[in-house]
């Protein structure tokens, strides 16, 4: 005799198209790399089968483990993977995530970059080498001579995994090396040293806090110089095969983001050769930190895609007091008012791809457009994340606070990508350096946001409000955080109102920005057309 029988369980959210997602497609098209649409969709196919879900949940349930001695007792500093690492990895790399858009000279290769890292979401962390990879190369290029050694390998879209001498490879991943236990984002105040030799190369002596995927084959690394702080390129492996003395001394035990393996490393005289010159150190990398930055909205973006359609795939399918939830108008309002704050991030950050491919094509315009709208959409994109997860998750009940859902692992993610390349406070600070530094930034922001002028009087107030936010220098700083939300709005605004669909850009606009919104998700107003917006959040499933 059976005990109970099972039903009103939601189907798995698999056999779908991750990249089916009208908001990533349009972005697509307007700015310039329509042509990667199929891969973009090959992707996100792969992303929504279940065997690439399944390599996600075990790169995170067997994390990386830290080898520092052979059985011998030889010193090997290595990281062993689960076999599923090294899956997410190939498919990442051989899709061109890392540095490929630096090697292809069509218009929109950075775009297409953007939207294929957006769609290969199954795992946030293996996503840390491959955003490093692709940081690094503007700034390697201050150092045309390493670059032309370097480069070809870092953009090379094959997964050469093992520590071997990097010339001696078929391909390289980088990483990044610049937090000290002492200043954390206070990048100047680190102590680690590097003292020049004869033969043109550094000796790198000191300790690093925080230097996530330490098995990438090179690393930019921040050290003070006799000219002070400066940027150097350092392999874990040396020309003549033998290790570089960076000792790694243990794993972070970190909140999330649990498949990546962040660590601490010792430099104990290791080799290092310098990018740029001596004491422009932080002007060297910042180049580096500035991508990383734009990777880190997408990844928010996509986070909060991800929770949405998880969502709505749920109350599509589970039904409660006699109604499936999706029908339900509360419920209704929480799905909308999700797919609302969705599809503003994953707008907002397709601009931002476009304008970094003509960057680096020689828009100055874009230029100075990209350098303050990635500092505000790293601060407001990346803050609205862990609310955001949090939300989605609930939709799903006391399924959702259980691992098997995936929801928890969301959750746990959703912090990160506010702490990384700089928090919320040097997010903020950083628009206010910006503005003042350069007023050519606030200039052409402002040009495309009044792109959109008389097409929505909320959106034309709140961009005056947001312009008098800047009058006050003398209380800037302390307000830094408002002005920092209020320049993000009336982009996302902007660009929704002009791109968007009609009722989601209604619903941003009647909500984000005349302030008729409660303090929590799913407190939309009456009168709004909720339909094609959840529509939109909804996956289709084979």
């Amino acid at each position: 005799m059976t005990t109970h029988e099972v039903f009103n369980q939601v189907p798995p959210l698999e056999g779908h198209d991750v990249a089916d997602d009208a908001a990533l497609l349009d972005g697509l098209d307007r700015e310039g790399a329509g042509w990667a649409a199929a891969e973009v969709h090959e992707l996100g196919r792969l992303a929504g089968t279940a065997r690439a879900q399944e390599w996600g949940r075990l790169a995170n349930e067997y994390p990386p483990v830290l080898r520092t001695h052979d059985r011998r007792g030889h010193r090997v500093d290595e990281v062993e993977f689960h076999p599923a690492w090294h899956e997410l990895m190939t498919v990442a790399v051989t899709h061109g995530l890392h540095g490929a858009p630096w090697a292809d000279a069509r218009e929109g290769a950075h775009v297409a970059r953007a939207a294929k890292f957006y769609a290969w979401r199954v795992d946030a962390g293996h996503g840390c080498p491959v955003s490093m990879t692709y940081a690094a190369v503007p700034a390697l290029r201050q150092a045309p001579e390493l670059a032309a050694r370097y480069e070809p390998l870092l953009t090379r879209s094959e997964y050469d995994f093992g520590l071997r001498a990097p010339l001696t490879k078929n391909a390289l991943l980088a990483g990044m090396s610049m937090t000290e236990k002492q200043g954390g984002s206070d990048v100047r105040a680190n102590t680690t040293e590097a003292t020049p030799r004869p033969d043109g190369t550094y000796r790198l002596v000191g300790h690093k806090w925080f230097t996530s995927a330490p098995m990438c084959d090179v690393f930019l690394t921040l050290a003070q110089a006799p000219g002070g702080l400066t940027c150097f390129l350092v392999p874990r492996v040396l020309p003549d095969g033998a290790l570089n003395p960076l000792r790694l001394m243990r794993l972070k035990d970190k909140l999330g983001n649990r498949s990546n393996a962040s660590s601490e490393v010792e430099y104990e005289n290791a080799v290092a050769w310098r990018v740029g010159d001596e004491g422009r150190g932080v002007r060297t990398i910042i180049e580096m930190v500035n991508m990383t930055r734009l990777d880190c909205v997408i990844g928010a973006a996509a986070g909060m895609r991800h929770g949405v359609t998880t969502a709505a795939h749920h109350a599509a399918h589970r039904s409660a007091f006699g109604r499936y939830l999706i029908d339900q108008p509360l419920m209704r309002n929480v799905l909308a008012d999700l797919a609302v704050e969705s599809e503003a991030a994953t707008t907002l950050m397709m601009r931002l791809a476009g304008a970094t491919d003509r960057s680096v094509r020689g828009d100055e315009g874009e230029t100075a457009f990209k350098r303050l709208a990635l500092a505000v959409s790293k601060y407001w994109v990346c803050k609205r994340w862990p609310a955001h997860a949090a939300e989605s998750l609930e939709c799903l009940g006391g399924n959702g606070y259980v691992e098997e859902s995936g929801m928890p692992r969301l959750f746990r993610e959703s912090p990160l990508n506010s702490i990384w390349e700089g928090s919320g406070n040097v997010a903020a600070l950083d628009i206010l350096r910006a503005i003042v530094k350069n007023p050519r930034t606030i200039e052409v922001f402002f040009d495309e946001v009044e792109r959109a002028a008389g097409a929505d009087a909320r959106l034309d107030a709140a961009v005056r409000e947001a312009k008098d936010s800047l009058t006050d220098l003398a209380t800037a700083e302390l307000r830094a955080r408002r002005i920092a939300e209020r320049l993000a709005l009336v982009l996302q605004g902007s660009l929704l109102v002009r791109h968007g669909h009609p009722a989601v850009a209604d619903a941003f606009c009647a909500t984000r920005l005349t302030g008729d919104q409660g303090g929590a998700y799913g407190t939309l107003p009456p009168g709004l057309d909720l339909t094609p917006i959840i529509e939109r959040a909804t996956p289709k499933t084979s």
